[in-house]
């Protein structure tokens, strides 16, 4: 008898900045709604492994779009007719993710996002972190300069390959070869110039060293970033975290830049306790689970608001300190590895205004 996935996988027409855009994305789960955001370059598929994790599913409805330009997701009809190259925009970026969220009616979505689809959080956070009820930003942080380059998309390069090579060494060594050359297949795959045009939103248009500050930190973010990662390092997100209001940082062993899909497995064991956080802030505020699924259909649903309880305190959470330098460390004991090495920096009491 044949197996499948519990996938399903659907075309959203998204209205944004006066273009339609027939959007593909999969989803799997009931409850909480959570976007997926994919790396650079890349799309959906980057997240098969929490689209199909039961214990994930279980309280999340998972979903996971292809921006436009990426895979099942076509560019604008007359992107030929464009006269300068693609270049992917905070602006745009933040926008279609809003537009996206509206389309399907989704109700104060949890998002969670990697590499650029973490560094978008920020953005997020800062103009319209009431939209949101938590933020999972994976290999994010406030700047990361240095990646917008033309050999990237140059017509005598095999761009596919040159992209995929590039960010090879960016995942663990200690990461299954199964699942770091399927992150390179996807890599391959993408199409001319997309890659660059999104390093352009990574490296160039994404600068927040300053604007981090101003975020309100109404909704909790967790900021996870693996050891093996060199374009965001453990450092770089710890500096990030000290900088945002209501913020956890986490330290990933064994992990580089793809932890979703480069090795899904150990990136669970990190992000199960964020997720029991936010099902516990959830239930904070009085919707039990037979309320979520009383809606019918985690697909065709329209789904209540989920708010978070006004007397959680702002609260940021990094890195110990003493632990800098030392990020290669031999893996720590199986358990809760999702408060390794983290510590409470210190809080500011009060309560959070009102939604």
């Amino acid at each position: 008898m044949a197996k499948f996935d519990p996938i399903v996988g659907r075309y959203v027409y998204v209205q944004c900045e006066g273009e339609t855009y027939r959007t593909y994305f999969e989803e799997n789960g009931q409850g909480i709604p959570m976007v997926c955001l994919h790396t650079a370059g890349t799309d959906g598929r980057e997240w098969r492994h929490q689209l199909c994790d039961p214990e994930i599913t279980k309280n999340f409805r998972v979903i996971a779009f292809d921006m436009p330009r990426h895979g099942k997701s076509n560019p604008p009809a007359d992107f030929y007719k464009a006269e300068e190259e693609y270049k992917l925009t905070s602006k745009f970026y933040t926008e279609f993710i809003l537009a996206f969220c509206r389309a399907l009616d989704l109700r104060k979505p949890v998002i969670m996002g990697s590499s650029m689809g973490g560094n978008v959080c920020l953005p997020l956070a800062l103009h319209h972190e009431d939209e949101f009820s938590a933020l999972i930003a994976i290999e994010a942080c406030d700047h990361s300069h240095g990646w917008w380059i033309d050999p990237l998309a140059h017509p005598h390069i095999h761009g596919g390959e040159v992209c995929a090579t590039a960010v090879f060494g960016l995942m663990a060594p200690q990461s299954p070869n199964e699942y770091r050359w399927e992150t390179w297949w996807f890599y391959a795959q993408s199409g001319p110039g997309v890659f660059k045009g999104d390093l352009h939103f990574y490296s160039l248009d994404h600068d927040f060293r300053e604007l981090a500050r101003k975020i309100p930190g109404r909704v909790p973010m967790y900021l996870m970033t693996g050891v093996y990662d060199f374009a965001c390092t453990p450092e770089m997100t710890q500096r990030t975290a000290d900088k945002i209001k209501n913020s956890e940082c986490i330290i990933m062993e064994d992990i580089g830049h793809f932890p979703m899909s480069e090795n899904p497995e150990v990136f669970k064991e990190y992000l199960m306790p964020v997720l029991k956080k936010i099902v516990q802030a959830d239930r904070e505020t009085g919707r039990s689970q037979p309320e979520r699924e009383q809606g019918g259909s985690s697909r065709d649903s329209k789904r209540d608001e989920y708010g978070r309880t006004p007397e959680r305190g702002s609260q940021n959470k990094v890195v110990n300190q003493d632990d800098r330098g030392s990020y290669r460390r031999s893996s720590p004991p199986s358990g809760d590895r999702g408060s390794v090495r983290v510590i409470d920096s210190g809080s500011s009491s009060g309560k959070l205004p009102q939604r």
